[in-house]
């Protein structure tokens, strides 16, 4: 399956005239393929412990894509601003409001612990 997907993102990337993008159209299909078959069918239990596995050891893997995706942004020339001013907001508003939910919640659960222990302090 996953030769099928990549082969056919190279031919409709060439096709479309963005050869260069195969990789990432065929990592988009095969995420969206495998979302739709978890949601219809679920994923076997073999297949999330082997996953879980292997992403514990996979961190290099994207090095060769963010260097090859680094080397693509010079050749963009007078657009090089706007697209690293765009990858810098697109990337700092998530992070953002995950530290803001994230803030939340450890603030909840503090007051939480706090309360039992107060609760427990009251009691003879």
């Amino acid at each position: 399956m996953v030769i099928v997907v990549r082969e056919a993102a190279v031919v409709l990337c060439q096709l479309a005239g963005i050869a260069k993008a195969a990789n990432i159209v065929g990592l988009v299909a095969m995420f969206v393929i495998l979302m739709i078959w978890r949601l219809l069918k679920g994923l076997p239990n073999w297949l999330t412990q082997a996953s879980n596995t292997l992403l514990v050891d996979s961190g290099f893997a994207f090095l060769p894509v963010s260097a090859g995706a680094g080397l693509l942004l010079f050749a963009l020339g007078d657009e090089l601003l706007g697209v690293m001013v765009t990858m810098i907001v697109s990337t700092l508003i998530p992070m953002w409001g995950l530290a803001l939910l994230a803030n939340r919640w450890l603030n909840q659960d503090a007051n939480a612990d706090s309360s039992t222990t107060n609760q427990q302090k009251e009691q003879p």
